[in-house]
């Protein structure tokens, strides 16, 4: 008998968008201006069409088990006990990173909600667990809950950024938009790649969508395209209206680590920027918060081989996932903030590139040669899985790159 359909594919689809469109989309306008538009857009085009294949690849690897798994089972299935050490190092280190950086940023938000609407001033550490605590509940209640509230918090986001866009579109200026400069494109490749980083999110979609493979390829390419739009609208706004040079322009904001509200309120001097700025992100460090905590349960709940309960997910598993990234957004946030572009550049480009490529690689000679029926393919055969590792490796290289201060930043 067919199993019947659970779970939502609009829902699954907004899951993923949350996941990609983080707070960080703030500042994909600066790390990627200097090329100007249309060679962005290029770049733009090129990641999600990376992790887009890469998604699909990580698909493939899920229909080869019956339960539920994660990138850790998927590794040891083609690569043993090395893959399996090396994606809990790179997964834990990426993930707990990010955490740490959504609830500290939290934290200050919630601060400054209670300063301004209770008149009461509010510790960060004490904003820091009440958040914590309250959607840390959410993702404790399991995916479905997480669903709900993460359609509610897109909704905020979505018309925070549609308020950005409307009021912002008069001051939009066509040549700006016209400039090129295609020799900077190539270096946004590293920060584009982890924009569309929803890839932790599919394990838990494929049980949450009942491993029906249509519903999941249209939540992962209907999520990701929502996603790719949302960041060229954000493109078109801000380098419509922030030159390269100038105090506020691309230049400086990139060297100053200002952000593209800040650039939009430096050139525009309107404060109305600078409060929907505030309100997108308080939406976008939530939903983002949603979607990697409850992938970080599943995470661990498959690393350490612990059953999902009925309705709802371990409460030891949660607090696995965010006790630690609580105390130490606590203790020393700062350290963490450093770490960011080596986990995402480095960490999430082998996680969900790289090895998706090769454990589907190997993984496929041993299926063949069993002579099984895979459940899912990804058409393309070996040139693409080639592709996709040798893209990985130049990725990995301009990260490094800049790393060690290789970097056409201008002078």
């Amino acid at each position: 008998m067919e199993k019947k359909a659970s779970g939502s594919v609009f829902g699954a689809m907004l899951l993923i968008t949350g996941s990609c469109v983080g707070a960080g989309m703030l500042a994909l306008p600066i790390t990627t201006g200097l090329s100007g538009f249309f060679p962005a857009l290029l770049m733009f085009l090129v990641a999600w069409s990376f992790m887009l294949l890469s998604a699909f690849l990580l698909l493939e690897i899920n229909g080869w088990f019956k339960h539920r798994v994660n990138i850790i089972s998927m590794a040891g299935h083609s690569l043993g006990q090395l893959g399996r050490s090396l994606s809990w190092m790179l997964y834990l280190f990426l993930f707990y990173a990010l955490s740490i950086a959504y609830i500290s940023g939290s934290g200050s938000l919630v601060s400054t909600f209670f300063a301004t609407f209770l008149g009461t001033a509010l510790p960060n550490w004490i904003a820091n667990c009440f958040f914590v605590l309250l959607f840390g509940t959410v993702v404790y209640l399991g995916t479905r809950h997480v669903d709900l509230w993460n359609r509610v918090l897109m909704g905020g986001k979505i018309a925070a950024f549609l308020g950005l866009v409307f009021l912002g579109a008069r001051y939009i200026k066509s040549d700006l938009l016209l400039r090129t400069d295609p020799s900077y494109a190539i270096f946004s490749l590293p920060i584009l790649i982890i924009a569309f980083g929803f890839h932790n999110m599919i394990p838990s979609i494929m049980s949450y969508l009942n491993h029906d493979i249509k519903r999941v390829k249209k939540a992962i390419w209907g999520g990701s395209l929502l996603a790719l739009v949302i960041y060229l609208i954000w493109e078109i706004l801000v380098l419509g209206i922030v030159p390269l040079e100038g105090d506020a322009g691309i230049i400086q904001s990139l060297k100053a680590d200002r952000e593209a509200s800040q650039a939009l309120s430096g050139v525009l001097r309107l404060t109305w920027i600078s409060s929907f700025a505030q309100v997108l992100a308080f939406f976008a460090i939530l939903t983002s918060f949603l979607a990697q905590s409850l992938g970080l349960v599943h995470f661990l709940a498959d690393g350490l081989r612990i059953k999902r309960e009925a309705h709802r997910e371990s409460l030891g598993l949660c607090a696995l996932a965010l006790g630690p990234p609580l105390i130490l957004a606590i203790i020393y946030p700062q350290v963490f903030f450093t770490a960011l572009n080596f986990a995402g550049g480095i960490c999430a480009n082998i996680l969900f590139g790289f090895l998706p490529a090769l454990i589907v690689w190997l993984g496929r000679k041993h299926h063949e040669s069993a002579e099984q029926i895979l459940f899912y393919k990804v058409g393309g055969g070996k040139p693409l899985l080639i592709g996709i590792i040798l893209m990985s490796l130049f990725i990995l290289i301009l990260q490094l790159g800049n790393m060690w201060g290789y970097t056409l930043l201008p002078k």
